[in-house]
């Protein structure tokens, strides 16, 4: 299933995709895409039967794929062809941050450049939602914790992230730095999430390529080693990490995203995604 929020920000509603490639309205079925649905009703939504359900019109915007995201978690340096851009040795254990829930947007929603921003960057990346309650995994149970996929952009302040003292985080979760979606593609839709292709263009130009076989860390070690250290929780998210082609990246200097630049990206059965950069409002 691909499951989708549709409408104004604050204000989405449940939805999927039907065969045709429509949105249909799940509101009458569940209340919301929420940690809540994904651990008790995606049997009741699988039992529904889609082309009764209203049809969506027009093109409403797409919210974030998940709502009432608690915990956004993400992997960093988790490609061997990324590490080798950088390089910096290839780590030994996934390197874990946070991105703030409050960067979680839309997918086609602008990207606001923060105050003081500099080095504003972008990462392609794979992101696993967690559909059930998980501590001290063991590593042949971690898949059946996953409810799904989602494509997801990692946009980053170079400058807060590497410059600036502390954690990194800050450059990870500013205002608009996590646009999630278009869809929750469920687990059973996706065979073999080692093998999907990723791409992203900044101003049509190609930047990154990739696929997930390159990921030092697959999804279910990922997902177990996260649950050694904390418990997950229905609806959080985690992304993976990025393919090389990132700005911080380039050679001979990189090439900052500045206002009015438009990113796009997508991977292979999960959507595509396309943001505006424009500079800070309130």
């Amino acid at each position: 299933m691909k499951l989708v929020r549709f409408g104004p920000a604050g204000r989405e509603k449940p939805g999927i995709i039907d065969s045709e490639g429509n949105i249909r309205d799940l509101s009458k079925i569940v209340p919301d895409i929420n940690g809540e649905v994904l651990s008790k009703s995606l049997a009741k939504i699988r039992r529904t039967k889609i082309e009764k359900l209203p049809l969506v019109k027009g093109k409403p915007r797409f919210g974030p794929c998940v709502g009432k995201v608690r915990n956004y978690i993400a992997i960093g340096l988790n490609y061997a062809d990324h590490a080798a851009e950088q390089g910096v040795p290839v780590p030994s254990e996934p390197i874990i941050f946070n991105k703030a829930p409050t960067s979680i947007c839309g997918p086609n929603d602008n990207t606001m450049i923060p105050k003081a921003a500099r080095k504003l960057d972008y990462e392609v990346e794979l992101a696993i939602v967690i559909g059930r309650r998980a501590r001290y995994l063991s590593k042949d149970k971690a898949m059946d914790v996953v409810a799904g996929y989602c494509l997801a952009n990692d946009v980053s302040e170079r400058a807060f992230q590497i410059e600036r003292a502390g954690t990194i985080s800050k450059g990870k979760g500013c205002e608009t730095f996590g646009p999630l979606g278009p869809w929750l593609v469920t687990r059973d839709e996706i065979r073999d999430p080692q093998k999907l292709s990723m791409w992203l263009n900044v101003n049509g130009e190609k930047r990154q390529r990739g696929n997930t076989r390159t990921m030092i860390f697959g999804v279910t070690h990922i997902v177990w080693y996260c649950s050694q250290f904390f418990v997950l929780e229905p609806g959080d998210v985690i992304a993976t990490g990025t393919p090389p082609g990132v700005a911080l990246g380039m050679k001979p200097a990189p090439v900052w995203l500045k206002a009015g630049d438009v990113v796009e990206l997508g991977i292979l059965g999960l959507g595509q995604q396309q943001q505006k950069i424009v500079k800070f409002k309130m």
